[in-house]
């Protein structure tokens, strides 16, 4: 089998540690939970589990291994990602839901963006899980990841196609400690137009 073929039967096992622990067997069953039109009537043999994961123990580290990194929190750029996945259903309303979002609800004809900062601010907390919570370069990496993440969802309401990429450029952009102060008032700057742009097209004002 090729390696792909050995990365997709480990990944199979994984739901059989459960039952046969971290074995060399729960290697051997994972041909069992392939498809039906591949699926095999047997477990691998010792000899195919050996050349697949390696001799001995070293298959069954292999095994530890895949399960431990299974099991980690996803990337920064995941997390922001699924969000904007998420928002993929409902697109089209959002620009209303946005403007409603930083229009007071007293009537003053004034934008307040606190609670659409807050709803960015708590994506980029749960980004930064795995983050250093105590230094100065966690603060400002969360600051600017929020207005990276906020730019990128204002820009899915009229570009869903190349949200995916216009994020990708500014993760890549704002990756250091050094450009992540600057760039939140660069980000911030563009999040506020386009709000006030969203709120102008919306006819909330009307």
């Amino acid at each position: 089998m090729s390696a792909s073929s050995s990365t997709r039967l480990l990944k199979l096992a994984l739901p059989l540690v459960q039952t046969h622990g971290f074995t060399r067997e729960a290697l051997a069953r994972s041909v069992l939970s392939l498809p039906p039109s591949e699926a095999h009537s047997e477990p691998l043999s010792d000899t195919a589990v050996s050349a697949l994961f390696g001799h001995g123990d070293a298959a069954r580290r292999t095994l530890i291994d895949a399960w431990l990194k299974d099991g980690r929190s996803p990337t920064l750029r995941e997390v922001l990602r699924a969000r904007l996945e998420y928002n993929e259903p409902v697109v089209s309303l959002l620009p209303e839901a946005f403007a409603l979002l930083v229009t007071p609800s007293s009537g003053i004809h004034l934008l307040d963006p606190l609670p659409a900062f807050k709803h960015a601010a708590t994506i980029a907390d749960e980004a930064c899980l795995e983050l250093t919570a105590f230094q100065l370069e966690w603060y400002a990496r969360r600051a600017s990841l929020a207005v990276v993440y906020a730019a990128a969802e204002l820009h899915q309401l009229t570009s869903p196609t190349t949200a995916y990429s216009f994020l990708d450029s500014l993760l890549e952009t704002s990756s250091n400690l050094k450009s992540s102060l600057n760039e939140v008032e660069l980000y911030s700057s563009y999040v506020f137009k386009s709000w006030r742009g969203i709120i102008k097209s919306s006819g909330i004002f009307s």
